[in-house]
């Protein structure tokens, strides 16, 4: 059914400014470019959203760089000859709004993807200048394709894995396309109904929305409040409420 002329203006106001945004789109396909990514069509609806908007938006496939295994931020200081991940993650801490794609393998996300988590975790330790850990004040969201079963879970995974790490999580904070269960059609292919169907339009939209708006709040108010939750303060002593035995 066709919007009326009153609800196409509702639809077009905005009275949000989210030029100075940033968002980081990281690609878990196991597909190196410029091979077809059936995840990248469903980021490549996120991504105009975020574009309209002003905000500034960057899409990245890890698969096309040479990551290390580890759990360290730079695995060259720990045997590896290369490493691209430190130069991944200065884009991760330049983004206001990260988001994981995956495809679906065995209802689990895609190795890359989680390469990539445990990269990201690699760094948490590190903190802001508040004393926080580093990635708080960030916003965080997931996005799958697949023709098996496990989305859900996959996008459980990533969201739990992002606000561990410090992201927060807005709500309807994922999107997903499935096919019919075993051989078929991918989102992409002809006749898949992917990019028609409904339902994943709708969660794709509202999840872009509910980040922009939800990293519009954090960096309005200068990153997530910055009490209770600094480590430098734990360190030195400070308890925040909590019973301090060495306290006197």
């Amino acid at each position: 059914m066709a919007l009326s002329e009153k609800q196409e203006k509702l639809c077009e106001q905005t009275r949000w400014d989210f030029s100075d945004l940033k968002a980081l789109f990281l690609n878990c396909t196991l597909k190196r470019s410029p091979e077809l990514s059936h995840t990248g069509g469903l980021i490549d609806i996120s991504r105009s959203i975020l574009e309209k908007n002003g905000v500034s938006v960057e899409v990245l496939r890890p698969v096309d760089h040479e990551i290390a295994y580890g759990v360290w931020p730079d695995m060259t200081e720990h045997g590896w000859e290369r490493d691209d991940w430190p130069q991944i993650l200065a884009r991760v801490m330049a983004a206001d709004i990260l988001v994981l794609g995956s495809a679906i393998w065995l209802g689990e996300k895609t190795s890359v993807c989680t390469k990539v988590i445990e990269r990201l975790y690699a760094a948490s330790s590190q903190l802001n200048d508040a004393g926080q850990y580093a990635y708080y004040g960030r916003v965080g969201g997931a996005l799958i394709t697949g023709n098996e079963d496990g989305a859900k879970h996959c996008a459980m995974n990533i969201l739990y894995s992002l606000q561990h790490l410090g992201y927060v999580i807005p709500p309807q904070a994922d999107a997903a396309w499935l096919g019919e269960a075993g051989p078929g059609p991918s989102y992409l292919d002809d006749g898949s109904g992917g990019p028609e169907n409904d339902f994943t339009n709708r969660n794709t939209t509202f999840m872009t929305w509910n980040l922009m708006h939800t990293a519009r709040m954090l960096k309005d108010a200068g990153g997530f409040p910055a009490h209770g939750n600094q480590r430098a303060e734990w360190d030195a002593g400070c308890r925040f409420d909590f019973p301090n035995p060495d306290y006197r």
